[in-house]
C-alpha cells in the first residue's frame, strides 16, 4: 500500500482541528444526565423532588421562616408525571427567576462557607433540563416576595448550547392566598414505586432530620400524606466563615492573590482567611521571607508558594464552628424512635472537626432490638446536611467507616467487610460547610481519612453504650437460667426438709415460699429485659410503614436493584 493510499484512510491534522469545538456546560450535562442523578426513570422522579425540596428548605431557613412544603405528583400518562412543589419561602426577585431555574452552575452556595443543602448551583436547573429533554415541555415557575407584591409567572427552558435561560412566557399573576413563596411545575419522564429508595421514603426521612418542617405530600395514587411539624423551634442559623488556610490549594491561593482588593499581603491574610491573626501573619512572613507591605498583585508564583507553605507550617486555630448546625443527638434520637420500635436507643454528637480546612460534625444514633430482624444486616440511614442519602450506599464513606469497625465487642456478628448482622438500625449524619460528595448527584460522601476517623469515633462511643446494654442483657439471661435450675429443685428440697424436721403437710408450701424469698434476697431482684412494645410512646406504626414495599415484608432487594439501574 502506498503512502498516498495510507493518508486517505484517516483525517488530516487540519480536518481534525476543524472538528474541534467548545462544549457548553449544559450541553455536557444533557449528554451525561447520570452524573446528576438521572440515570434511571425511578431515580429521576426522586432527584427532581429532592432538588426542589432542598432549595425550599434552604430558602426558608435563610429567611427565618418555618418551612411548609407541598409536594404533588400527578400521573399524566405512561411513564409521564407532573411534579409540583410549592413552599412558603421568601420568594425570588423577578430578575433572578430565569437564572435560578434555567441556568446550570448559577447559585449563591458555591462560594459561601456555611452549612446548606445546595452546593453547586446545578440541582433544580438540572431537573428543568431533564424535564425538557424527556418531555419537550417547559418548566412553569411562579414566585412572590411580599403580600403587596405581584406574583411573577415564567415558562422556562434551558438553551443547552449556551447554558442560558429561554423565557417562553412571562406574566404578572394574582396569587391572592399567598403572602410569599415559590411554586415550580416540571413534567418529566419517570416511574413511581414505593420502597426503600422511593420519594415516600425520602420525604419521611427528610421529616425525621428536619423536625421543624411540615410536608404535605400527594402521591400519584392521589393519596395524601402529611408529615407534621414536630417542633416550632428553627435550627440555629449557620454563619458564613472565611476559608481556612489549611484547606487552600496553591492554584486557589494564587487566584485569591490576583483578585483581592487588599492593598498589602498582611491585610490579605488577616481579612480573607479564618483564624489568621496579626501575630500568625508575622510568623508566616518571617518564615516565607516576604515583606508584609508587599502588594498582593506583585506576589509571584514562587513567593505565593512560600507563603502558603509557611501558612501550613505555623500553628493556626481550627476554624469557627458556628458555620454548621447539627441536628443534635436528642432530636436525632427522637426521630429514630418514631421510625423504629426498639428496646434500646443511644445517640452521640461529636465535637466539630476539620478536613482540608472545612469544619464538619458527625452525629450517630443507634436503635437495637425490638421489632427488628435479628438475622439480617443492620439497616443504615445516611444523611448529609439534613438531606437523606438513599443511593450509592456501598461507595459512601459512612458505609466504609461502619464496615471497618469491629462490632463483635458490642455483641453483634459481622461478616468480613460487611455491615454488622443483628436487630440494629444505624443513623449517621454529617454536617459541614462543604460535604465532599463523590459526584454531582450528591449521593455518597467521599472517603476522606479525617471524616472516616470521626465517624468511627462516634460509632465507638455509641457502641460502648450498646455494649453495656447487651452485656447487662446477657447477665440477666444467665442469671435467669441459673435461677430456673435452683427453682426447679426448691419443691424437692421442701419435701426433704419436711421429712427431716418432721413437719406437717401444710408446712410444705410455707417452706417453698421461704426458700424462694431467700433465693431472691441472696441473688437480688432481676430487672426485666424483655421487650415492651408499648414502652416507646414516640413510635408511630403507620409512619414506619411509609416507604416500605407494599408487596413484601422487607426491602432487602431495593438497594441493589436501584443502584445497578433499572432495565429501561
Amino acid at each position: 500500500m502506498s503512502m498516498k493510499e495510507t493518508k486517505t484512510k484517516g483525517k488530516t491534522a487540519e480536518e481534525m482541528a476543524a472538528s474541534q469545538r467548545n462544549i457548553g456546560v449544559a450541553e455536557f450535562f444533557a449528554k451525561n444526565k447520570h452524573l446528576l442523578g438521572f440515570d434511571n426513570k425511578r431515580k429521576a422522579l426522586l432527584t427532581t423532588i429532592k432538588e426542589a425540596v432542598d432549595n425550599s428548605l434552604d430558602a426558608c431557613e435563610e429567611a427565618g421562616i418555618l418551612p411548609e412544603i407541598s409536594v404533588e405528583i400527578i400521573e399524566m400518562g405512561e411513564e409521564r408525571f407532573r411534579v409540583i412543589i410549592e413552599d412558603n419561602g421568601p420568594g425570588i426577585v423577578k430578575e433572578q427567576i430565569p437564572k435560578i431555574f434555567a441556568k446550570l452552575l448559577y447559585g449563591s452556595k458555591f462560594h459561601s462557607l456555611k452549612q446548606s443543602r445546595g452546593q453547586q448551583g446545578i440541582g433544580i436547573s438540572a431537573s428543568v433540563m431533564y424535564g425538557q429533554l424527556t418531555t419537550g415541555r417547559a418548566a412553569k415557575v411562579i414566585s412572590k416576595i411580599a403580600p403587596d407584591a405581584p406574583a411573577h409567572h415564567y415558562e422556562l427552558k434551558i438553551n443547552t448550547s449556551t447554558n442560558e435561560p429561554e423565557v417562553l412566557d412571562e406574566i404578572k399573576k394574582d396569587w391572592n392566598n399567598k403572602d410569599h413563596g415559590t411554586k415550580i411545575q416540571i413534567d418529566i419522564e419517570a416511574t413511581y414505586q414505593r420502597g426503600s429508595q422511593s420519594v415516600d421514603e425520602y420525604l419521611k426521612e427528610t421529616a425525621v432530620v428536619n423536625p421543624h418542617v411540615m410536608i404535605i405530600y400527594t402521591n400519584p395514587k392521589a393519596e395524601q400524606l402529611i408529615f407534621p411539624r414536630a417542633t416550632e423551634q428553627e435550627p440555629e442559623p449557620a454563619k458564613e466563615i472565611k476559608p481556612h488556610p489549611y484547606g487552600v490549594e496553591l492554584g486557589v491561593f494564587l487566584k485569591m492573590l490576583e483578585v483581592t482588593e487588599s492593598t498589602t499581603v498582611h491585610q490579605f491574610l488577616t481579612t480573607e482567611f479564618s483564624k489568621v491573626s496579626g501575630s500568625v501573619a508575622k510568623d508566616v512572613f518571617e518564615m516565607a521571607r516576604i515583606l508584609p507591605r508587599t502588594n498582593p498583585q506583585n506576589i509571584h508564583h514562587e513567593e505565593g508558594e512560600r507563603i502558603l507553605k509557611a501558612l501550613k507550617k505555623v500553628k493556626i486555630q481550627s476554624p469557627s464552628t458556628d458555620c454548621i448546625a447539627p441536628i443534635t443527638s436528642e432530636l436525632l434520637e427522637k426521630g429514630i424512635k418514631k421510625e423504629v420500635n426498639a428496646e434500646f436507643y443511644t445517640s452521640v454528637t461529636r465535637p466539630p472537626a476539620v478536613y482540608k480546612g472545612n469544619p464538619f460534625q458527625i452525629e450517630v444514633a443507634i436503635a437495637y432490638g425490638g421489632d427488628q430482624a435479628a438475622d439480617k444486616s443492620a439497616r443504615l440511614m445516611r444523611f448529609a446536611n439534613r438531606v437523606p442519602l438513599l443511593f450509592q450506599q456501598g461507595a459512601c464513606g459512612i458505609t466504609k467507616a461502619i464496615q471497618q469497625l469491629s462490632w463483635k465487642p458490642y455483641g453483634l456478628n459481622q461478616p468480613s467487610g460487611s455491615l454488622p448482622v443483628g436487630p440494629l438500625t444505624i443513623v449517621v449524619h454529617m454536617a459541614s460547610v462543604w460535604v465532599p460528595f463523590t459526584s454531582e448527584s450528591k449521593e455518597a460522601i467521599a472517603q476522606y481519612p479525617e471524616i472516616i476517623k470521626e465517624i468511627r469515633l462516634a460509632l465507638q462511643e455509641a457502641g460502648r453504650n450498646l455494649a453495656k446494654y447487651t452485656a447487662k442483657k446477657r447477665r440477666v439471661k444467665d442469671e435467669l437460667k441459673k435461677r430456673s435450675f435452683i427453682e426447679k429443685y426448691i419443691p424437692h428440697v421442701a419435701i426433704g426438709l419436711k421429712q427431716i424436721l418432721g413437719l406437717g403437710t401444710g408446712d410444705e408450701e410455707e417452706i417453698i415460699h421461704n426458700l424462694q424469698k431467700l433465693l431472691e434476697a441472696k441473688r437480688g431482684k432481676i430487672q426485666s429485659m424483655e421487650f415492651d412494645a408499648s414502652k416507646n410512646t414516640e413510635y408511630d406504626a403507620e409512619w414506619a410503614k411509609i416507604g416500605k414495599d407494599v408487596n413484601s415484608d422487607h426491602d432487602d432487594g431495593e438497594q441493589k436493584t436501584a443502584e445497578e439501574g433499572d432495565e429501561e
